[in-house]
């Protein structure tokens, strides 16, 4: 029974951090689109709460309930599969510091990005979730 609560809890903080992964660059599109100094200003205001407010949180809680997980079924490190989603989740962690380093770019006024890099940029969870849910759910090796 702990097994399935603390499964579910790493489900809800995945969602929680992937919902900040998708919409935080998408933040950044409008950012960048963005001409006045009112607009940009809230555009730093909204980007930081949400990094630092509900991403940050949100990717401890699934770190420690993953990990929590991985104690009670030590099993899954012996297996490819596992292997691929720790690899995808370090390259998703680097992401989550890429879009941070971003946002400090953003709030110093530093940005030379366009919107359409964003656009492009905000793809990248979307596939490294993809490759997750697949390899959790078909365990293909």
């Amino acid at each position: 029974m702990l097994y399935l609560w603390i499964k579910a809890l790493h489900i809800v903080s995945v969602v929680c951090w992937f919902a900040g992964l998708f919409y935080l660059p998408r933040l950044f599109v409008y950012h960048a689109q963005s001409q006045d100094s009112i607009s940009q200003e809230r555009f730093v205001t909204m980007e930081r709460k949400l990094y630092r407010g509900i991403m940050g949180p949100a990717m401890i809680a699934t770190f420690i309930f993953g990990i929590w997980l991985l104690s009670l079924t030590p099993g899954f490190l012996s297996q490819g599969w596992m292997h691929a989603k720790l690899t995808l989740i370090v390259l998703l962690t680097g992401y989550h510091h890429m879009c941070g380093a971003q946002l400090k770019r953003f709030a110093r006024g530093e940005n030379t990005r366009s919107h359409v890099y964003y656009r492009w940029f905000n793809e990248v969870p979307v596939v490294i979730l993809l490759g997750i849910v697949i390899l959790v759910v078909v365990k293909p090796f």
